[in-house]
């Protein structure tokens, strides 16, 4: 198997050239990284070259590292059936990239577009249909920046007259309308004020 992904790399470097920074085997997967400009050819020649024939896209994901410049890395997992081989195609991206989108070499990889755009807002170029999949259409944010807001006076539900979902503010009687936003595993203040008491 070493042996079979070690050819493959070298057919990989050799047919790709300078449009792969730098390559490796980890876990029996043949890991490679890209320039985000490059992936349409990249992934055209292991879907096409007789030696790699990965024509199967297994999953379309991102990695956020909101600190660095290039804040987000974009995965590709491939599968060669007939070789039984796997490959991942990372590439670094700054938070603002517009990234080609592979729909035309995998139609498949449109859903998966679309959740990463939903999940981290990463925008794709030339994508068919690039709306939100997940989550509402009016939602603000995207769930795995963790940039939207965790409390507040507005509530989501699913709308049955409407048929579907809406915010409106939240109704509460008189005597519930003191919110606390305090972390429960820090303790609200009423509770701490208790506990100072009968010290």
């Amino acid at each position: 198997m070493k042996t079979e992904l070690n050819n493959l790399e070298k057919t990989v470097n050799s047919g790709l050239t300078t449009k792969i920074k730098s390559s490796g085997i980890k876990f029996n997967y043949l890991t490679i990284e890209t320039e985000i400009e490059e992936i349409i050819e990249v992934i055209l020649f292991l879907k096409t070259n007789e030696k790699c024939k990965f024509r199967q896209l297994t999953d379309i994901t991102a990695v956020d590292y909101p600190r660095k410049e290039k804040r987000f890395k974009l995965v590709y997992l491939l599968l060669s059936h007939e070789n039984n081989h796997r490959l991942i195609i990372n590439s670094n991206i700054k938070e603002k990239t517009i990234v080609p989108s592979i729909t035309k070499i995998f139609p498949s990889s449109n859903w998966m577009e679309r959740e990463v755009f939903d999940m981290y807002g990463i925008t794709f170029k030339d994508h068919p249909d690039l709306r939100r999949i997940l989550t509402d259409y009016g939602f603000e944010g995207h769930p795995l920046r963790k940039d939207f807001p965790l409390t507040g006076y507005k509530e989501v539900r699913y709308s049955e007259d409407q048929k579907k979902v809406i915010y409106e503010s939240v109704k509460l009687e008189q005597n519930y309308r003191n919110f606390d936003f305090e972390s429960p595993w820090q303790g609200t203040k009423y509770i701490k004020d208790q506990i100072k008491d009968k010290k």
